[in-house]
């Protein structure tokens, strides 16, 4: 009897002490308050990235969430810096009537407890693309069976049921607290901190393989982490519609520039807007052939001026630069563009511009009296820079500077008036006016 009482008590001795070293208590000191309050870009993870890499190793992390989605690139990412996390990280949709749609939903899946704030909701995560739902030749199915397999495995992971998480990805659906709490997909309805406080402490998750409890300090402090004036300036900057728009204002300047050089401003506000946009295209996943292609449409348009084409410059530009425009941001699975009233309304005012430009030239070219007019009209006035030899002379007629020939003597400096001129030799016929 008695060697059975103990071998009892070693089985029980021994079944016991590998339970108690697999549950260990988490001690938090600090709650850690980050907050998204727009929509799931480069900037997001960066100021996430950042702040994870300085928060206390005793903190837990509280994500206030209240975002309409974003870049699906950019939500895998953030996902991954939560499967590495050896802290417990909360998402908190808050405030009322705040929402976590789209890839904010995606993200809400992967955090170890979820809550919401009253009149909040969560869902709606089918992708879209190019301002619309993407089709099934582009891709529709490849993108949503992958999202489907992401939110299944994260939220069974973290001990949530996944057709809800699944059905936000296939059949866009969205839950008010109400129906989220009803269905298991969050941890709680909550309205303060206090109620925080109160649902965490002493509860159980699973860090890094091992089972944690959480114990808050007596000393609990509450820190937030506000995103630095760059990494909001960025948040502004990495909207694919800003950016496009910041590069089309900063190529027009340096153009009006390079026409009417010696102001500088048009210029330097020109460069300033070029690197606000090369910013931003470095946390975009901008396609560079795409860029290329608005480049040469850019290069197309402007040649338009000067070369005459009847208008076929003008038709490959607009085209090169509306294709290129279209897929100016397309990532493996970003699925993002300019929006299209942006698109459509810079389209309208090329084109319109280009517009203005043929219908000038092409009355003025009517108006002549002879061909050379094209080049100089007759009756223009200038003045003589240099005598190159005889009856040859260097004139400057409308800020340009003309060989010229005179059947009279004309000094330097004199005043002069453009009577011919020779379209195949590029020379015009002077004479010196009346009040020289």
């Amino acid at each position: 009897m008695r060697q059975r009482i103990i071998l009892q008590f070693l089985v029980f001795v021994l079944g016991v002490l590998p339970l108690t070293g697999l549950c260990s208590d988490y001690v938090v000191n600090e709650i850690s308050l980050l907050s998204i309050n727009s929509a799931i870009t480069p900037a997001s993870y960066d100021y996430l990235n950042q702040h994870f890499k300085a928060l206390p190793k005793t903190s837990l992390i509280v994500l206030k969430m209240n975002t309409p989605g974003g870049l699906v690139t950019t939500t895998k990412d953030i996902i991954t810096m939560f499967g590495r996390e050896k802290r417990p990280v909360v998402v908190w949709i808050t405030p009322e009537g705040a929402s976590a749609s789209s890839a904010g939903a995606i993200i809400a899946s992967a955090s170890h407890f979820l809550f919401m704030s009253p009149g909040s909701n969560i869902g709606a995560a089918t992708p879209v693309g190019l301002g619309e739902d993407i089709k099934e030749g582009d891709g529709r199915q490849k993108a949503m069976n992958d999202l489907a397999a992401l939110v299944r495995s994260l939220s069974t992971s973290r001990g949530r049921p996944s057709l809800p998480f699944e059905k936000m990805i296939t059949e866009a659906e969205s839950y008010t607290d109400a129906e989220a709490i009803k269905l298991g997909i969050i941890n709680g309805v909550i309205s303060n901190e206090q109620d925080l406080i109160t649902y965490l402490d002493g509860k159980t998750l699973s860090l890094d393989g091992e089972v944690k409890t959480l114990k808050l300090s007596h000393n609990l402090q509450f820190k937030e982490y506000e995103a630095t004036m760059g990494q909001k300036l960025l948040e502004v900057l990495a909207n694919p519609s800003t950016a496009y728009f910041l590069f089309l204002i900063g190529v027009a300047l340096i153009y009006f520039e390079l026409q009417a050089p010696g102001g500088y401003v048009s210029g330097a506000f020109g460069v300033a807007f070029i690197i606000l946009a090369a910013i931003a295209f470095q946390v975009l996943p901008l396609d560079w052939g795409s860029m290329g292609l608005i480049v040469l449409g850019i290069a197309l348009l402007i040649l338009e001026v000067f070369i005459t084409s009847y208008g076929l410059l003008s038709v490959a530009g607009l085209a090169a630069f509306v294709v290129g425009s279209l897929f100016l941001f397309h990532g493996d699975s970003g699925y993002i563009s300019v929006e299209y009233p942006v698109l459509l309304s810079t389209l309208a005012g090329v084109a319109t511009a280009i517009g203005l430009i043929v219908w000038y030239l092409w009355n003025d070219k009517k108006k002549q009296k002879s061909p050379g007019d094209f080049f100089l009209p007759t009756g223009a006035k200038g003045f003589v820079l240099t005598r190159l030899s005889g009856d040859q002379y260097q004139v400057k007629v409308l800020g340009e500077i003309w060989n010229a020939e005179a059947q009279e003597n004309i000094e330097i400096g004199d005043q002069v008036e453009v009577t011919s001129v020779d379209p195949k030799q590029l020379l015009i016929k002077i004479k010196k006016t009346s009040h020289s």
